[in-house]
């Protein structure tokens, strides 16, 4: 069973826990991490779901993503989720999110890092992830006009593509 910390809506925890699963009331909200890993090339590790998990079963998807549980920051959430999907260690010490963004009943922060990977000694979690593979941008967003990637704003992938080097929303 999953328990995650339930937030108002001006991300402020409420002491309050619930079941994954359970339906939210008003006002309820959860927190949700992902993480896109660039390698020095501008090439992002993508992971394919496996075919059995709930959810976009079989897509392609951007590094690695999940829900916080309770007692989990952010970042603690993020390095927790790169080391159960990819069995890869990364340390997120001096590092914010590039970018929150705000869905129906929580808050999403994606984290932008650059880290060569190799990825042939990553161990990928059987309940989760089948494969995992470097791609382009533009690979990532055809993949998204083809039905094979979950099927995020194409402009949120030219965001994170963007973030790799940049922080912030000025450009100077």
């Amino acid at each position: 069973m999953e328990l995650w910390d339930i937030y108002d809506e001006n991300r402020i925890k409420t002491g309050r826990t619930m079941k994954r699963g359970d339906p939210f009331k008003k006002g309820d909200y959860h927190l949700v991490v992902h993480v896109c890993i660039f390698n020095s090339k501008g090439e992002m590790l993508i992971q394919q779901r496996q075919p059995f998990k709930e959810g976009w079963s079989n897509m392609w998807d951007i590094t690695v993503g999940g829900s916080a549980v309770a007692g989990d920051s952010s970042r603690t959430a993020a390095q927790r989720e790169v080391m159960e999907e990819l069995g890869l260690k990364i340390s997120l010490d001096s590092i914010r999110p590039s970018v929150t963004v705000n869905f129906d009943c929580g808050f999403d922060d994606i984290y932008v890092i650059t880290e060569d990977v190799d990825i042939s000694a990553l161990r990928l979690q059987y309940e989760e992830v089948q494969a995992v593979k470097w791609a382009s941008a533009d690979e990532v967003k055809a993949m998204i006009d083809e039905g094979t990637f979950i099927p995020y704003h194409k402009a949120l992938i030219d965001m994170l593509v963007h973030f790799r080097d940049h922080m912030g929303t000025h450009t100077s």
